[in-house]
């Protein structure tokens, strides 16, 4: 199978759908498929070894510009291309540019809008690379919101295409009016061009089906998967309890409202002002937007007026290496998402160092944590109850061990990039066999 999978850059920082859409083509490869990794926007940032191509379509500058501006969507293409070139797009997105979320919507809808839209040259230029360049067996998209190009690709060459959704559903939620119902309408028309749809939940399927008016047949479930190698084997000593050093919760995850951090911060406050916790650090790490910025210090600020700034240990955006260490040095792992994530890339990750994880109620969490024995469920949105369930697993060090023993065994075994692959590409199959 020759296979072209286009993915989203995020603007330079690390965001798990790319992450995970790295890890499953380089899985891909590894079992003998032949795997293009198509960066859309930007390129992808990624802590493992990114196996995408060196260019860039439907690039972020060019879109935005072609969107404000009508003289760029004439542009000839040597122009074009090196608006594309990712060195550009890499530093581009390391000023911190912003864009008003009207105009974001108004971009959203009109790539949704693919040949019709303001950026119908790139659909263009997307298309003819397709048949003559790559020339795939089978295109599958990151997710649907880059998918206007879908009725061209179908009318162009005869392939499958399926879209893999992951997330979609938030960024739709988030867009102002009249932007959000003007998407929604442009993706009930891209529904039906689309030959599946690839979800890591049963809780995504179900809700995707509802959102969108797929019919539940067209959504299949595969497998979701970290890649484990690099994680310290069953039975390392430094998989034991550390009993010499304070207790540290860790959280690893974007520092933004939707990720829940503020959540954990109250609760954070309220495990310290009981007896016996007056050790527990906080360790957090990810990336911090000058966006969310001014939100997180003034998270930051409430630890402080507590008393409590010495206790915040805040890493920043982590490396590969640095994420592991800093997996490894946690007693408890939880990011209490406001939102019901479909994936839950993180939970894996911190299972997979043996650490126990305290999540919401809601999402993929109570899938994986069925399936992997490795945490417990609290009600979404409440400190208190988070502070009481970090509470209990503190005082019961048996009890974490044998959570994060359960949860590391399960995603080594049933949760790893190899597992995810073939589970992928058995799906993938069934839809070349029907052309």
């Amino acid at each position: 199978m020759k296979l072209t999978y286009l993915t989203a850059g995020a603007a330079g920082m690390f965001c798990g759908s790319c992450m995970h859409d790295n890890t499953l083509a380089a899985a891909l490869t590894r079992i003998g498929v032949d795997v293009q990794l198509i960066p859309t926007y930007t390129p992808i940032r990624t802590d493992e070894h990114d196996v995408s191509v060196d260019r860039v379509f439907f690039g972020g500058v060019n879109v935005y510009l072609q969107q404000k501006y009508a003289l760029f969507r004439h542009l000839p293409s040597l122009l074009d291309r090196m608006l594309d070139q990712p060195r550009l797009l890499r530093w581009a997105t390391s000023r911190g540019i912003e864009i008003d979320p009207k105009e974001l919507g108004a971009l959203t809808v009109s790539m949704l809008r693919g040949r019709h839209g303001h950026q119908s040259k790139e659909v263009r230029r997307l298309c003819k690379w397709l048949a003559h360049s790559a020339r795939p067996d089978l295109i599958v998209m990151t997710n649907l919101l880059i998918g206007g190009c879908i009725p061209e690709i179908k009318r162009t060459q005869d392939v499958p295409v399926l879209v893999t959704l992951q997330g979609d559903d938030v960024f739709l939620d988030a867009l102002t009016e009249p932007y959000r119902q003007q998407a929604m309408d442009q993706i009930g028309r891209l529904i039906e061009d689309v030959d599946g749809f690839l979800v890591h939940s049963r809780f995504y399927r179900d809700k995707m089906a509802a959102y969108f008016g797929i019919a539940p047949q067209r959504i299949h479930q595969v497998p979701l998967g970290i890649d484990t190698a690099d994680f310290l084997p069953l039975g390392d000593p430094a998989q034991r309890p550390r009993l010499d050093r304070p207790r540290r919760i860790g959280y690893l995850a974007r520092l933004t409202r939707e990720k829940g951090f503020h959540i954990l911060v109250d609760a954070f406050i309220e495990l310290r002002r009981r007896n016996g916790f007056e050790d527990v650090q906080l360790y957090a790490a990810g990336w911090l937007s000058n966006e969310h910025r001014p939100w997180a210090e003034a998270e930051f600020a409430k630890l402080q007026a507590a008393g409590l700034q010495e206790s915040l240990h805040y890493a920043g955006s982590v490396d590969r290496a640095a994420k592991l260490e800093f997996l490894s040095g946690l007693d408890i792992f939880t990011v209490p998402t406001t939102y019901r994530d479909p994936k839950g890339l993180f939970v894996l990750e911190a299972l997979a160092a043996g650490v126990p994880v305290v999540q919401p109620d809601h999402g993929a969490f109570p899938e994986l944590l069925q399936l992997t024995g490795g945490g417990c469920l609290v009600p979404p949105n409440d400190p208190m109850a988070l502070a009481d369930q970090l509470a209990d697993l503190l005082n019961h060090p048996t009890q974490r061990q044998t959570m994060g023993s359960a949860g590391r065994q399960a995603v080594l075994q049933d949760f790893n990039s190899h597992r995810m692959a073939e589970g992928t590409l058995q799906t993938l199959q069934q839809f070349i066999c029907r052309q």
